[in-house]
């Protein structure tokens, strides 16, 4: 298993090792290695007595999914604001007094 680890030197104390979530482990060491070794440690241990997994979820579901789809294509009245819509996107891409 890799995870990702960051790796900084602390004023006077050496090097701090640390891991992200789900661990949040954090280890210091005079040396760059020494950090990682204990970082390394503290991994071994946190999952000895468990397992790191994926969990899936459901599919995500916005309140306002409902209305999706909702308006036909072929509907004139749709068509013509969609019309209307493009028509006053350019206006207003091609008006120099609009930022």
């Amino acid at each position: 298993m890799e995870i990702p680890v960051l790796v900084e030197p602390v004023a006077s104390r050496g090097f701090r090792a640390r891991s992200g979530e789900p661990l949040g482990l954090t280890a210091e060491g005079a040396t760059r290695e020494e950090a990682l070794r204990k970082l390394r440690e503290l991994v071994q241990s946190k999952v000895a007595g468990g397992e790191l997994t994926l969990l899936e979820v459901g599919p995500f579901s916005h309140p306002w999914d409902r209305f999706v789809g909702k308006w036909s294509p072929d509907d004139p009245f749709i068509a013509e604001w969609e019309k209307e819509v493009e028509k006053y996107r350019r206006e207003v891409d091609e008006d120099p007094n609009i930022p």
